[in-house]
């Protein structure tokens, strides 16, 4: 079986469903969609691929057995952080910096609420224990290590029941000598611990906080991630899987599960950034320029800002879940608001999540057991969203239980059914708009600029109405909308993005030092990718030197040219002067009085991955022609014309909202005025009414 003629299947688990996308030889390709198993994510996984292999007329082995490669976004890590149920972790460290988790770098997510609780520890101050050593920052032994306490703090651990070990050195990442002997040590006196995760290991370089939290972090997560993992690959293999299994990090690369053992916390965030990575894919296609993309599903809204063709990737102070990961992640931001938002009453005004009732009980019209009101129950009653063509015409949605629900919702304010779900509607809407606004203005863009590109479930109905509210004049909706992210995945590279550190003024530095770093990171980089089966003719380069002003707190990577790993001082003043260029166009001052200094190289490695040309299938399964049926926008009811995405790409039409085109999964409202059109890749392309 060559990669040419074998299946290639992405998987995304979400909060609500675990979304599949198999894309076939020829390029085109079917999503699928079954509901996430919270208590075992494997099970909805695999339920999912079922369901694709009987739409082929196949069976589970059958299809496992002819694909090359399955692709896996997971939200094990988030999960495990939001919900806080990690493995009981414990850290040592060095004497002196015991409370450096709870310090945080005075850092507070609303600085105006004085009310705002600390966040839950990972790891209590009883199981973080420091021990007499010290190591300075040229790698000298200043302190030696005291191992009869670390033994001791092994037993305290141990006897407080802590399970998964983090051990954060000051200056480690220079000299690892007492980590490595602490770890010695620790395996000695707790062999059976479930993990023993090194701050020089997981984040080589400083600062002290930064690499504590992130090591910390790993511990916490680690194991759980590591479980699911392995236990996903052994049911992938029982069940006929021939190709490998690769798993999305939160930079936007791929890698072989043995990389994710090593250093889990790389997998935070990774689940929402196939659809940033689709997004930017599907804008290029559609010659869009710059774009928002917005990634609705049943429990969290994801946005995600595309400049130059690529979502934007975040280096520094990336804050996950209240905790602090210093590793580089596409800069998704999340709120909680999806289908699965559950509204109520609070005082005299309805309140829409950011609780959600997620796959287990689920919206009320599920009839899953769920009684509270949620967006989708709203969506349904008012018309957006068709009960008989939900999950593909697979299963019926109860629109009785909905509007039960929502008449509960709104009797105490004095509201019909139908008014309940509309003000459930413009709230959420008026959520995540605000939240795409405050995202755009802390990256300096202007949403009157910029189009916007609307996926997951619940994405294409709220799409228009947002576009509208910010400004917009365009809005793609994607023909696999509701399974956009695991679609994305199939587009991932293998990526090494790892950074060292070195600190000197750029003038005093030293070159011999820095291409030793260099040669280490290119080694490095070359076996992370030759275990994943990368050669080197796939494998492109790319070096940055990290810059900072005297003072700065984070680091600003600068391209650095670095020939066979062999750092020049020419090549540093060239940096130095771009560093110098961005700074005066960003600030629009000139601050070359100050020299600024070198605080480490970094390396991006990209292993190229054989993506699929992928198109909408020539003949798609079912077409539903045209009809129409009443949708509530804008405070009435309106007759609205129903169009299959199908139709209006086969016979190459326009549609004039307002109506409502049924996708698969999913359904895309056009307000009055609003025209859609497909693109040449079967995306749906709408011009906003009212936008200049």
């Amino acid at each position: 079986m060559t990669s040419a003629d074998a299946y290639k299947i992405g998987v995304d688990v979400g909060g609500t469903f675990t979304d599949v996308v198999l894309a076939r030889p020829d390029g085109t390709f079917r999503v699928e969609k079954a509901p996430t198993t919270p208590a075992d994510q494997s099970a909805g996984v695999l339920e999912a691929l079922t369901l694709v292999a009987a739409g082929e007329g196949l069976t589970l082995a059958e299809l496992l057995g002819a694909t090359a490669r399955v692709v896996h976004g997971t939200t094990t890590g988030d999960n495990t952080l939001i919900q806080m149920t990690g493995t009981p972790t414990g850290l040592i460290c060095s004497e002196g910096f015991r409370d450096e988790m709870d310090l945080r770098r005075g850092y507070k997510e609303d600085i105006w609420n004085a009310a705002l609780p600390a966040p839950p520890p990972i790891a209590r101050r009883r199981v973080r224990l420091p021990v007499p050593e010290r190591i300075d920052c040229d790698g000298k032994v200043i302190v030696p290590l005291d191992e009869d306490a670390v033994r001791r703090a092994a037993h305290r651990l141990r006897a407080f029941g802590v399970a998964s070990i983090a051990i954060a050195f000051l200056h480690s990442f220079v000299r690892p000598d007492h980590e490595l002997r602490a770890a010695e040590i620790v395996r000695e006196e707790y062999p059976d611990v479930a993990m023993i995760s090194l701050s020089h290991e997981v984040l080589p370089r400083a600062p002290e906080f930064e690499r504590t939290s992130t090591t910390v972090v790993n511990a916490y997560v680690g194991p759980v991630i590591a479980r699911y993992v392995r236990r996903l690959e052994q049911r992938l293999v029982a069940a006929g899987l021939l190709g490998e299994l690769l798993i999305v990090r939160s930079n936007g690369g791929v890698c072989a599960p043995a990389a994710i053992e090593r250093r889990a916390v790389a997998t935070i965030g990774s689940g929402p950034t196939g659809g940033a990575i689709a997004a930017a894919a599907a804008a290029r296609a559609a010659d869009l320029g710059d774009v928002v993309s917005m990634d609705m599903g049943g429990t969290s809204y994801d946005m995600c800002l595309v400049r130059d063709g690529r979502p934007e990737v975040k280096t520094e102070w990336n804050w996950r879940h209240r905790s602090l990961i210093q590793l580089p992640m596409v800069d998704v931001h999340a709120i909680g608001a999806g289908g699965g938002s559950i509204a109520r009453v609070a005082g005299d005004r309805i309140v829409v999540g950011p609780q959600s009732a997620g796959a287990v009980p689920g919206p009320t019209a599920y009839g899953l057991g769920g009684t509270e009101p949620t967006v989708t129950d709203a969506d349904i009653l008012l018309g957006r969203i068709a009960p008989a063509r939900f999950a593909a015409g697979r299963s019926t949605l109860d629109v009785d239980a909905a509007t039960k629900a929502l008449t509960r919702l709104g009797e105490p304010l004095g509201l019909e059914a139908v008014d309940a779900a509309a003000a459930v509607v413009a709230i959420v809407d008026a959520y995540m708009t605000d939240a795409v606004r405050r995202v755009l203005s802390l990256a300096g863009a202007d949403p009157r600029e910029l189009s916007l590109v609307a996926f997951g479930g619940m994405g294409p109905v709220h799409a228009t109405t947002q576009a509208r509210a910010l400004g917009m004049r365009r809005c793609l909706v994607p023909l696999a909308a509701a399974g956009f992210s695991a679609l994305g995945l199939l587009l991932s590279d293998h990526v090494v993005d790892e950074s060292r550190t070195y600190l000197a003024r750029w003038r005093d530095a030293d070159v011999a030092v820095l291409s030793a770093l260099a040669r280490r990171l290119a080694a490095d980089a070359e076996s992370e990718l030759a275990e994943a089966g990368v050669g080197e003719d796939r494998i492109t380069r790319s070096w940055f030197l990290n810059l900072v002003f005297p003072g700065q707190t984070f680091d600003v990577p600068i391209p650095l040219a670095v020939a066979r790993d062999a750092v020049s001082m020419a090549a540093i003043t060239d940096a130095v002067e771009e560093f110098h260029r961005r700074n005066s166009e960003a600030r629009l001052i000139e601050s070359r009085a100050e020299e600024p200094l070198v605080r480490g190289l970094r390396l991006l490695a990209v292993g190229r991955s054989e993506h699929p040309d992928l198109h909408p299938s020539a003949t798609p399964d079912t077409v539903l022609r045209r009809s129409r049926r009443a949708v509530h926008v804008d405070g009435a009811w309106t007759d609205a014309a129903v169009v299959d995405v199908a139709e209006l790409a086969a016979d190459s039409i326009e549609v004039e909202g307002p109506a409502v085109v049924e996708l698969p999964f999913s359904s895309l409202l056009l307000r009055a005025g609003d025209v859609a059109r497909t693109t040449p890749a079967g995306d749906v392309l709408v011009d906003i009414a009212g936008s200049e």
